[in-house]
C-alpha cells in the first residue's frame, strides 16, 4: 500500500504556538502535508483549547485550526524541556512562535539565537506590534488590533461601531505567516539560503486597510459607517422585500446601472438623471436613490421574486444568510466541500481547504489531544521509556 504524498511531505515544522494566528498558519502547512509538531504547556496545553466547549466538549477555535498536527507537551522553564525543544529544532525546517513579547528572547528562542547554530532553519515570529518599535513590548489580541488600525471605526452603523464577527486580525496575521513561510521554503530550495519570517498582527491588518487609508489620506475624510451599504458605491447594500427578508445587491458599472433603471426599476429616465449619472453622483444622492429602490422592492410579493428579477438582468444579488443557512449552502454541498475530521472522542464535519491543487488531496488528519504524541516524539529523539516516564513524573512533559 503506497504512502500518500502531499506537497509539503518531508517538511517538519515545530511550532510554539497558542491562540489563533500561529495555529492558523501552521494548520495550513499541515493541510499541505507538513509534519507540524505543536508544543504545548503540560497540563492544560494551548489556552485556546478552553475558549469554549461547543464541539463535543472541545473548543470551536481549537478544532478549526489544529487538525493534522502532533501535540508535544514541554515545560520550557525546565532545562530538560528546553533541551528537548532544541533537539527538535535540530531536525526541523521551520520554527514558528507567537509567544508573549520578550518571552522567546528570554528562552533563547528568538530568530537570531535559534539560527546561529541552524543556518538552514526558517524561523517565523508572529507578534502583535512587531519585534522592534515603541510597542514591541505590548501584548495584543484581535480586537485591540482592529481598534488600532481603525477597522472598528469603519464597521457598524452610523450610530455605533462594531467589531467584525470573526478574528480578522489573527486570520490576516496567520495568512501572511503562512505565505511568508512558503516563500522562505521556496527561496531556500532555489538559493540554499534560509530567511527568517516576521509578521505582526497590526501590520497584517494594516495592509487590509489599504483602500480606506488611501481614501482618507487623499480624500480628506474617512469612509462613513453605513452598515451593509458601501462608502463609494451606490446602490449597494441590503433592502427589505415585502416578505420582510433582505436582499443584497450592488451596481458595479454603468451597464448594470442602465439595466437596473430600465429593466428592474422601470424608470429609464433615471439612467441619465444628473443626480445619478455617475458613480460619484449616485453616492452623493444615496438617500434619494435608496428611496427609489425601496419603492420598487415594496412592489414585489417576495424576496425570491426580486432575486429572480435581478439575476435575469445580470445584477449580482443574494439573500442574507445566517450561519445555519451557510452550513447548508447548496454550493458547498454540490462541490463536495465537507469532509470528516477526528477530534478526541468524536468526529466532526470540516470544510476542505479553499485552495484546490489538482491531483493533490488535502491532508485532513485528526485534531490532537494535549500531549498525545509526546511519547512517540521523544522516542524519535532517542529518549528511553524510563527517561520519558521520569520527565512525565516531573511534569516536564
Amino acid at each position: 500500500m503506497s504512502v500518500q504524498r502531499y506537497p509539503l511531505s518531508g517538511v517538519t515544522v515545530v511550532s510554539l504556538e497558542q491562540a489563533v494566528a500561529a495555529p492558523y498558519a501552521t494548520r495550513q502547512l499541515a493541510d499541505l502535508g507538513a509534519r507540524v509538531i505543536k508544543v504545548e504547556r503540560p497540563g492544560g496545553g494551548d489556552f485556546a483549547r478552553r475558549y469554549d466547549t461547543t464541539v463535543h466538549g472541545h473548543s470551536s477555535y481549537f478544532v478549526w485550526i489544529n487538525r493534522s498536527k502532533e501535540s508535544l507537551t514541554l515545560d520550557l522553564k525546565d532545562p530538560r524541556g528546553r533541551e528537548i525543544l532544541h533537539d527538535l529544532l535540530d531536525g526541523a525546517d521551520v520554527f514558528v512562535q507567537n509567544l508573549a513579547p520578550g518571552a522567546a528572547g528570554r528562552l533563547g528562542l528568538d530568530a537570531a539565537t535559534v539560527t546561529s547554530r541552524r543556518p538552514q532553519l526558517i524561523p517565523c515570529t508572529i507578534s502583535g506590534w512587531g519585534t522592534t518599535g515603541p510597542w514591541a513590548d505590548r501584548k495584543a489580541y484581535d480586537l485591540l488590533v482592529q481598534c488600532q488600525t481603525g477597522l472598528v471605526s469603519l464597521t457598524g452603523t452610523p450610530d455605533a461601531t462594531a467589531r467584525t464577527g470573526i478574528s480578522v486580525a489573527d486570520i490576516a496575521g496567520g495568512m501572511y505567516a503562512y505565505s511568508g513561510i512558503l516563500t522562505a521554503l521556496y527561496t531556500r530550495a532555489v538559493t540554499g539560503e534560509a530567511h527568517p519570517v516576521e509578521v505582526s498582527l497590526f501590520e497584517a491588518l494594516a495592509e487590509w486597510m489599504g483602500q480606506p487609508a488611501y481614501y482618507t489620506r487623499y480624500g480628506g475624510t474617512q469612509p462613513p459607517r453605513l452598515g451593509t451599504s458601501h462608502a463609494t458605491i451606490a446602490p449597494y447594500g441590503t433592502y427589505p422585500a415585502a416578505d420582510g427578508k433582505e436582499v443584497l445587491f450592488s451596481i458595479q458599472n454603468e451597464r448594470e446601472w442602465a439595466a437596473l433603471c430600465t429593466e428592474f426599476l422601470g424608470r429609464p429616465e433615471l439612467v441619465d438623471d444628473p443626480r445619478f449619472a455617475t458613480a460619484s453622483d449616485r453616492v452623493a444622492h444615496r438617500e434619494e436613490l435608496d428611496t427609489v429602490v425601496a419603492g420598487r422592492f415594496a412592489l414585489s410579493s417576495s424576496s425570491d421574486d426580486i432575486l429572480k428579477d435581478l439575476e435575469r438582468i445580470g445584477i449580482a444579488c443574494a439573500g442574507v444568510n445566517d450561519v445555519p443557512a451557510f452550513l447548508d449552502h447548496p454550493v458547498l454541498a454540490a462541490r463536495g466541500r465537507w469532509t470528516e475530521v477526528g477530534v478526541p472522542g468524536a468526529t466532526v464535519e470540516a470544510l476542505l481547504p479553499p485552495a484546490d491543487l489538482a491531483g493533490l488531496p488535502a491532508r485532513m488528519d485528526p485534531v490532537p489531544d494535549v500531549g498525545e504524541h509526546s511519547g512517540t516524539i521523544l522516542a524519535e529523539l532517542g529518549r528511553t521509556e524510563e527517561e520519558v516516564a521520569a520527565l512525565r513524573a516531573d511534569g516536564v512533559i
